[in-house]
């Protein structure tokens, strides 16, 4: 667990967010078919992610200033609340951010996918990984057992880019496979193949809420 902490449920997290549609893979989708070319689907996935890296990152830098001043037992309860809300928010009203089109730049792109990872409660999914950090690991690093959790500016470097990367690597992943798809075989597949993501996403915030509560 200490040797694999965090980056193993980092990379899956990533990998799930890569999932979503609504976190970039299908805008990327868009533009490609819309310019007939692959090379504006790998485009538009850099910018994508890196709104989600920032996302990502200033999710884990509140947690950094927010756990100097609230105790471990409080914090975890603070962040349950705001993933369950996020989860019931998106169970009930699950609006996308609007903003940006199909002639979106790079900065708008960027930004676009910053609104969509925050309003989707992504970064707030990653603080229980990093709260679940083994006690062997941060003891050294706690004056009381009740003490704030210190994560070093290199630490939290790593884990945004082990996140972006696996989010990146699965986006990029299905965006292409279903460009290709669809110079194959036209949109017909495309509308078969889709289910309720939004609902997934829900139940998967619920999740992690959860996970707060038992660390």
């Amino acid at each position: 667990m200490t040797g694999s902490w965090p980056w193993i449920p980092l990379i899956l997290l990533g990998a799930y967010h890569g999932l979503n549609p609504g976190m970039g893979w299908l805008f990327a989708l868009a533009r490609g078919l819309q310019e007939r070319s692959r090379a504006a689907v790998l485009w538009s996935l850099a910018p994508i992610a890196l709104g989600h890296a920032i996302a990502i990152a200033l999710a884990i830098l509140l947690l950094r200033v927010i756990q100097g001043f609230v105790p471990f037992h409080l914090l975890k309860y603070f962040v349950a609340g705001l993933l369950f809300l996020i989860g019931a928010f998106r169970l009930f009203r699950s609006r996308h951010p609007k903003g940006g089109g199909m002639r979106a730049g790079w900065w708008d792109l960027s930004w676009w996918s910053f609104l969509m990872a925050t309003s989707h409660g992504a970064g707030l999914m990653v603080i229980p990984v990093l709260l679940a950090r083994p006690r062997a690991a941060h003891m050294h690093d706690m004056a009381t057992p009740d003490a704030a959790i210190y994560f070093g500016f290199s630490f939290l470097l790593a884990a945004v880019v082990v996140h972006t990367v696996s989010l990146l690597s699965v986006a990029g992943t299905l965006a292409l496979v279903f460009y290709q798809t669809y110079e194959r075989l036209g949109l017909s597949l495309l509308r078969k193949a889709w289910f309720n993501f939004d609902l997934m996403w829900a139940i998967a915030l619920f999740g992690a809420a959860v996970a707060a509560l038992l660390l």
